[in-house]
């Protein structure tokens, strides 16, 4: 039986796709009748049957074999954000860019996806439905979001419509969802060491998270309306759910949801960002001599006790961003898939 030849432009790479959104956006993607190639430094037993090559994202001998024949790239490829190696979010997020980009001109990509983040903007102080147009932030609150600031810029001068390569940077929020190594995982770790008692704050600040499935629909949407004549070109677009909530009655309904109990004691949140503060600052003199990495950092305070949440008009005007699945559904079918990790389990 012959094998069926896809157009060009229904074939794309995904750089970081054996990643939490990676490995999502690729199964989404063969769903809609792309040929996928993944491109990441370590192969995930999840990654659906694909052109998969592993390599080093700041080689380009070793990127440029993923992006042969490919017309579409989706870069979403990043350490953890909680990680505190600046020098790796260093060499990932903008080295590694830069690579990204000069292999998309040197392999004749025409279209550039960016997964950014939409904390960007966000410098520890409350954000109401903020708009892509917020400055980026001056001081931002980690490494992450300062090499994220760097990484966008980098994409979004890289548009070049009259030599063919256009590129559009997608900014979700508190990504969930099924097979999520970061917010379930080490929230039920922490309600297991009985550090999920409290509220920091009046528990009042609302929030964006987004289910996964939608920053997929996002990213694709993005990549299927990129062409020259439109508006979306060398852009940053906010995708969430689109449904702010109660940052505490978020968590709350994940902890009960899998058998745990819900926070209920307040902690002002002054208090809490100073101590925070001052224990970040210790284990940053002790570093030299001591391992030390305090549960609570100032930028974990500040996600937890500020408003932050944003519009998603501008997508909705250029892109038809319609979000695919509710908060409320997202949150049901994110609990079932963690059974490992009820309570008793």
């Amino acid at each position: 039986m012959a094998t069926r030849v896809r157009p060009r432009n229904k074939r794309c790479a995904v750089i970081g796709g054996c990643g939490f959104l990676g490995t999502h956006l690729v199964e989404k993607l063969l769903d809609r009748g792309y040929s996928v190639s993944v491109f990441d430094i370590l192969q995930s037993r999840e990654l659906p049957v694909v052109n998969f090559h592993q390599g080093d994202l700041c080689d380009k001998q070793a990127l440029l074999p993923a992006l042969k024949d490919v017309s579409l790239v989706f870069h979403c490829a990043s350490p953890p954000p909680g990680s505190d190696n600046c020098a790796l979010f260093e060499r990932v997020n903008i080295q590694g860019t830069r690579t990204v980009i000069q292999a998309c001109i040197e392999a004749g990509v025409e279209r550039l996806v960016l997964t950014s983040s939409a904390s960007v903007v966000f410098e520890g102080k409350d954000i109401k439905n903020g708009r892509e147009d917020l400055p980026y932030a001056k001081k931002p609150i980690d490494y992450y979001t300062q090499t994220k600031i760097e990484q966008e810029k980098l994409v979004l001068r890289a548009c070049d419509k009259e030599k063919g390569f256009l590129t559009v940077a997608i900014r979700p929020h508190g990504i969930f969802g099924p097979r999520d190594p970061q917010l379930v995982p080490i929230l039920v770790d922490s309600a297991r060491c009985g550090k999920m008692k409290f509220i920091i704050g009046d528990g009042t600040n609302l929030v964006d998270f987004t289910f996964v499935e939608n920053v997929v629909h996002g990213h694709i949407l993005a990549a299927e309306r990129l062409k020259p004549d439109s508006p979306i070109c060398g852009k940053p677009y906010n995708i969430t759910n689109d449904e702010p909530v109660r940052f505490w009655d978020f968590m709350s309904e994940v902890l009960v949801g899998l058998g745990y109990a819900a926070p209920r004691y307040h902690l002002p949140y002054i208090l809490v960002y100073g101590l925070a503060l001052l224990l970040w600052l210790l284990a940053l003199i002790l570093r030299p001599l001591m391992s030390f990495k305090p549960t609570f950092t100032p930028m974990r305070v500040a996600l937890a006790g500020t408003h932050h949440y944003y519009s998603c008009e501008r997508a909705k005007e250029d892109m038809g961003y319609k979000p695919v699945v509710s908060l409320k559904e997202g949150l049901t079918c994110t609990v079932q898939s963690y059974p490992h990790l009820r309570q008793g389990a």
